[in-house]
């Protein structure tokens, strides 16, 4: 059964850590650097501070709806990114799927976070906005995950921030 698909009696079946391919980011980031120099223009700074191999949590802010591809192509090793469920289950869901991101149903992100912590363990990328949703952008109301998944593995935390994705206004 594939992630994000019904079981019986319609029911959504959590996300497992075998759900994810691995293969994904591979791929997906090269799409993803492709968006942020080509059509966004984007201008990185500090990626040396991404340990270039090992287990690293990449936490940024949230203000736009381009800021998981933007992040995604930014961060200079292959990542998989905590994504909320509905962009599975549009049009565009079997990309995030090949694309190896991990889908959080927000109501209860546990599943997703264990998902993250098993990745980490395999020494692996994940990023995550800490706020859980679109914001401000100055990560106010932050919620749990980000330390929950720092304590359990020992990863370390990178802070990003994704500035200029909001529409003004």
């Amino acid at each position: 059964m594939s992630r994000g698909s019904r079981g019986a009696g319609g029911t959504r079946r959590p996300v497992r850590a075998e759900d994810v391919y691995r293969w994904g980011p591979v791929w997906s980031r090269r799409v993803g650097w492709l968006l942020d120099h080509g059509y966004w223009n984007t201008h990185v700074h500090g990626t040396e501070h991404v340990p270039a191999t090992g287990p690293v949590i990449i936490a940024s802010n949230h203000t736009g709806v381009v800021d998981g591809p933007l992040l995604h192509g930014a961060i200079p090793r292959g990542s998989h990114v905590i994504v909320k469920q509905e962009f599975f289950d549009s049009p565009i869901g079997f990309l995030m799927t090949w694309a190896g991101q991990i889908p959080v149903d927000r109501s209860s992100g546990r599943a997703a976070l264990n998902v993250a912590q098993q990745l980490l363990e395999e020494d692996r990328v994940v990023g995550i906005f800490p706020e859980g949703t679109r914001g401000r952008g100055d990560a106010s109301s932050v919620k749990a995950g980000v330390a929950w998944l720092a304590v359990r593995t020992g990863a370390p935390v990178v802070p990003a921030a994704c500035l200029g994705t909001r529409r003004t206004g």
